[in-house]
């Protein structure tokens, strides 16, 4: 199924280049590229297709809190501060977070909302309240919540909580373990990270290269 490079719309009957987009909610450069990354799909005959990737801040930056150095925490420290001034230009607020969170649930979340049609909405609610530190994604109750307000709403709570929990407990888990596989076919080494057609596009500093090489396509 990794091949697949090309959808057809139903609504338009055109030919959609597929582009990659892998991402993870506590990754401030995915928060900043998901509108221009949604932008692409308005600009071009294209289709995002959003693939989680759970990034290894232990392994980038030199294991838990407790264990980096001064370098680590230095390189952490500009990292956010370069993100605050591409946020600030855009009016959005991103605070570090205060501690090291696993992502695998809001993740699989991201999957769910992304088979039931409603990724953007709860992909962009997600981003900007995590980095206002108002939303624990390690939270089941919390993640539920905002999947449901976010969702179309043509369950109750207590039927989209259940289908969604049995969802995270079984297939949910196949799905982000296809998604690891393809990402490390992919050689995804950390996020954002755009693919089109089997080449690379790593960083939000990167969108301008993406829209290059579409352009070059003459899709």
């Amino acid at each position: 199924m990794f091949p697949i490079r090309f959808i057809r719309s139903y609504s338009t009957g055109r030919t959609r280049e597929i582009i990659k987009f892998y991402y993870d909610f506590k990754s401030p450069f995915s928060y900043l590229a998901l509108e221009p990354a949604l932008q692409l799909e308005k600009d071009y005959p294209v289709q995002i297709r959003f693939i989680p990737w759970r990034f290894r801040a232990e392994e980038t930056f030199g294991g838990t809190v407790e264990q980096r150095d001064k370098r680590n925490w230095d390189k952490i420290r500009y990292g956010y501060s370069e993100c605050r001034r591409f946020a600030n230009e855009r009016g959005l607020i991103i605070r570090g977070p205060q501690r090291i969170f696993d992502s695998s649930m809001s993740l699989i979340a991201g999957l769910y909302a992304d088979k039931n049609q409603f990724f953007d909405p709860f992909a962009s609610r997600t981003f900007e309240l995590f980095f206002k530190r108002q939303l624990n994604i390690e939270n089941i109750d919390e993640i539920i919540k905002l999947l449901y307000e976010t969702s179309k709403k043509d369950q109750t709570p207590e039927e989209f909580s259940q289908d969604f929990q049995n969802y995270l407990n079984n297939q949910g888990q196949q799905d982000y373990l296809n998604a690891e596989k393809e990402a490390e076919q992919d050689h995804v080494f950390g996020v954002p990270m755009f693919i089109i057609r089997d080449e690379p596009f790593w960083g939000y500093d990167r969108l301008s290269w993406v829209r290059k090489t579409l352009d070059s396509l003459n899709l």
